[in-house]
């Protein structure tokens, strides 16, 4: 039996798609047939402050500014936010939730809508607002699914700048915890960072791929 026969063997196994792998010498390979192990490092002993604190940390690390504010104050938290970079024109998901978020009353800011903007007009904008669906402490990454006040892929990666309104509530330690929430089936889109990318001498270039800037709003409650 070749290493790659055994290897697919115990993946069939492991899938409930085979009854194991059986070896030349006739019989089967005990590895093949046995469970796999799922006892992921989840991290759950981390503390809500802690939690904060380390996707805090690992975002900076990254180059993405983190501002934390209470419930009734994203609205002027995105405001300072917009400023600071200069954005007037924003694009938002069709199903953000504009006055939950207090961003219906934005002054000097134009708010436009998605409707299946082409890629031309997303780079004609300022930025792109948006929530998302998870945050990962450890890894300092985003995910967005899809889902309510996230909007389609284009949106959050032609636009120059994307600021990500992100509830402390979201925050999980671990990847397995993340995928354990998450949505099967969903297309699932996770950002660590601006996006970025160097060449063979590592001169680091950004916004290749993505947004040039990655800017979040977290929300912490009392």
């Amino acid at each position: 039996m070749t290493a790659r026969e055994e290897v697919l063997g115990r993946i069939r196994a492991a899938l409930g798609s085979g009854a194991g792998v059986t070896s030349e010498a006739g019989g089967a390979s005990g590895a093949g047939s046995e469970d796999v192990p799922r006892a992921y490092r989840t991290g759950a002993d981390l503390s809500d402050s802690a939690l904060i604190g380390l996707l805090t940390e690992r975002l900076r690390d990254y180059g993405t500014p983190v501002r934390p504010c209470p419930p009734g104050e994203v609205a002027a938290a995105v405001r300072q936010s917009l400023a600071g970079r200069g954005a007037r024109r924003v694009v938002v998901p069709p199903d953000l939730d504009q006055a939950g978020l207090g961003l219906d009353g934005l002054a000097d800011v134009t708010l436009i809508t998605d409707d299946g903007l082409s890629p031309v007009a997303l780079d004609a904008t300022d930025g792109v607002v948006t929530t998302a669906a998870l945050a990962i402490a450890e890894t300092g990454t985003i995910i967005l699914d899809g889902s309510a006040g996230q909007g389609r892929r284009a949106l959050t990666l032609v636009p120059d700048y994307h600021l990500c309104i992100l509830d402390a509530s979201q925050v999980v330690a671990t990847v397995p915890q993340a995928v354990a929430r998450l949505a099967p089936g969903r297309p699932c889109t996770w950002i660590s960072g601006p996006s970025a990318t160097s060449d063979i001498e590592l001169d680091r270039v950004q916004g290749v791929h993505g947004p040039r800037t990655l800017e979040v709003i977290l929300v912490v409650r009392p």
